[in-house]
């Protein structure tokens, strides 16, 4: 069953926490799917993964490049993921539809968003509901990641 993991951002920006939880990913071996909410976003993170760190080297690309099935980070606001990923990773809400397509799914939220988080506690549920391994992180005043409740 695919174990989802949920990531409460509370001290620091998308922008920032984003590109360290897909470098963990992808330093673990595994393929990534970053599912953003719009193209803007996508473009965006496609610039913004190569320049975050001038010490990470963080392979990725989208639709619009090369062989993007050989990518092992691939980016876009759709569900299209051409590059077979194990990994999705949501910024947007979306929940794919088929949970064993991945081994897991990190759903990224902004927690100074009072709808987002309410929509998060319902994905939680449901997913909780469907017998999901489901784990909760929330960021600490200096922005790294504590697990704070789980269920497996």
């Amino acid at each position: 069953m695919t174990t989802i993991q949920f990531y409460h951002l509370t001290s620091s920006p998308l922008e920032r926490a984003l590109p360290r939880l897909v470098e963990k990913a992808y330093s673990a071996g595994f393929r990534v799917h970053l599912r953003v909410g719009t193209e803007a976003q996508a473009d965006y993170f496609n610039t913004g993964l190569w320049t975050y760190d001038p010490n990470s080297f963080l392979p990725h690309g989208t639709a619009q490049d090369a062989a993007p099935e050989k990518q092992p980070v691939f980016i876009s606001a759709t569900a299209e993921a051409p590059n077979q990923p194990d990994i999705l990773v949501v910024t947007d809400g979306s929940q794919p539809a088929a949970l064993d397509s991945y081994k897991r799914i990190l759903d990224v939220f902004d927690g100074k968003d009072a709808t987002a988080v309410e929509t998060a506690r319902a994905r939680w549920k449901q997913y909780k509901d469907q017998g999901c391994e489901v784990a909760y992180f929330k960021q600490n005043d200096a922005g790294a990641w504590e697990k704070v409740a789980s269920n497996g």
